[in-house]
């Protein structure tokens, strides 16, 4: 019997470990911030409708591969889930209670939609954190059978992977060491980071401030300390003109990393402003 979906609360996460983190309550928390009214009972329903669905034929498949091709084309093909490449900026893309509706997300969120319902059907579907777009695994044998989610769940080659690897490290091309590291599976509070992260670029890139100061304390809630994200709520703060956060922010951003890369711009940045005094290193 399906047990009803119970939201989290965000004060509890960071003190939760990575594997009890539940990954679909908590994109929905996410969306949450931006839908308060979101019916969360509905949504959790809509995926369970989706596993009900395909119950008697995925038990009917002894071979995992074979149960996730089931999957995949009751998801992609009849329910129609598909990747938003007309409008991929859309923030609406990483909000799961706008996928479910209108059936179209970016790859992390389709990650999401096609992880629960695989999962709910005890089929044990992994998120990759891969560089350009989120990609999913599923164990086979030895092995591993790759899929893009943005794609209908199209599977991967090792050529393709490593092709599409290839923008995003130092030489452009990835040995098998690197390959097997960069396709390792994904934690709960890594894909969380990573949609909030998302979410902060859009925000952030139209000068939605508010908006982008928000994902980045959503950020800090879910992994305290996390540079980036001290550093981008700093930032935020100083855009809304709120001193008193952006001071306490980014001085102490420069002050525990005091050798990141963008440490001496910050740096500047606080004294030009004068905001705090200079430090000595």
């Amino acid at each position: 019997m399906h047990t009803p979906l119970q939201l989290p609360e965000w004060t509890s996460l960071a003190a939760t470990a990575d594997d009890a983190l539940p990954l679909f309550a908590g994109t929905l928390l996410i969306a949450r911030d931006e839908y308060p009214a979101l019916n969360a009972a509905h949504l959790d329903a809509v995926l369970q409708g989706h596993a009900d669905h395909l119950r008697v034929e995925v038990d009917a498949i002894e071979r995992m591969p074979l149960k996730m091709q089931a999957i995949n084309r009751h998801l992609f093909e009849e329910v129609g889930y598909a990747g938003n490449h007309d409008a991929y900026y859309d923030p609406r893309n990483s909000y799961l209670n706008e996928v479910i509706e209108r059936r179209l997300g970016n790859p992390i969120a389709l990650a999401t939609v096609q992880m629960d319902v695989a999962r709910r059907l005890g089929v044990a579907l992994d998120g990759i954190s891969f560089p350009g777009h989120f990609l999913v695994r599923l164990p086979v044998g030895d092995g591993m059978l790759v899929m893009d989610p943005f794609n209908a769940g199209r599977p991967l080659d090792l050529e393709e992977l490593r092709a599409r690897v290839a923008p995003h490290i130092d030489g452009g091309e990835a040995d098998d060491d690197t390959l097997a590291r960069l396709l390792r599976p994904a934690g709960t509070r890594t894909m969380l980071m990573r949609m909030l992260r998302n979410l902060h670029g859009t925000y952030a890139e139209a000068e939605d401030w508010m908006r982008a100061v928000r994902c980045a304390d959503r950020l800090l809630t879910l992994a305290p300390g996390t540079p980036d994200a001290l550093r981008d709520r700093g930032l935020g703060y100083l855009a809304l003109g709120h001193v008193e956060g952006a001071r306490e922010d980014l001085g102490h951003y420069v002050h525990r990393h005091p050798d990141a890369a963008d440490a001496e711009a910050v740096r500047e940045q606080l004294v030009r402003i004068g905001l705090t005094r200079d430090r000595a290193h």
